[in-house]
């Protein structure tokens, strides 16, 4: 998919073809991060872009009346995340079940630099807003890191069941032998 380039004055069918694609991202890819990156340099900002790609997050500077058009267009109810759509938004769109890959990319990018500022971000179908969420968003866990902890946690026991039956088999076979016993008795 080709994105429209973002100019002070867009026509109104380039506008038009932009709230599409932005619908059709957000249908896609549902979990969504908008930060001020206002105030980054060209240099600064092409390393973000390069990080994003690396990362496959797919970043955008959009204007705010075109990105909350594409919300109202889309299935979700992001009307929660609306008052962060000031002064410049980028957005930041995570890959698959990977929820907080912006988040740590931005918490990595401001070790450099104090930018970019998250406003928002729409995770899960839960809003987060302001910056200060970030640290939370950053320690969210996949799905896939979720199910792997269950899954450890489920065969927990099983495994000390067997270990001890394992470790303890010539008790357990006392044990029997002298029920056994006592029987006969």
């Amino acid at each position: 998919m080709t994105l429209v380039p973002l100019y002070k004055a867009m026509i109104k069918g380039d506008k038009i073809i932009l709230v599409q694609q932005l619908t059709d991202q957000l249908k896609e890819t549902p979990n969504v991060y908008i930060a001020d990156a206002g105030g980054l340099s060209v240099d600064k900002v092409n390393k973000l872009r390069s990080l994003c790609f690396d990362a496959g997050i797919k970043m955008q500077v959009v204007k705010n009346t075109l990105l909350q058009k594409a919300f109202e267009a889309s299935e979700g109810n992001y009307e929660e995340i609306y008052p962060v759509l000031k002064k410049q938004s980028s957005v930041f769109f995570a890959p698959g079940e990977d929820l907080n890959a912006p988040a740590k990319l931005i918490e990595k990018f401001r070790k450099e630099s104090p930018l970019p500022i998250l406003k928002g971000a729409w995770v899960g179908e839960a809003v987060f807003i302001g910056d200060d969420s970030l640290k939370t968003l950053a320690s969210l866990k996949s799905k896939n890191e979720l199910l792997g902890e269950l899954i450890g946690l489920l065969q927990s026991p099983a495994k000390n069941v067997v270990s001890a039956l394992k470790s303890g088999s010539n008790i357990l076979a006392g044990l029997i032998k002298t029920l056994q016993d006592r029987e006969v008795d």
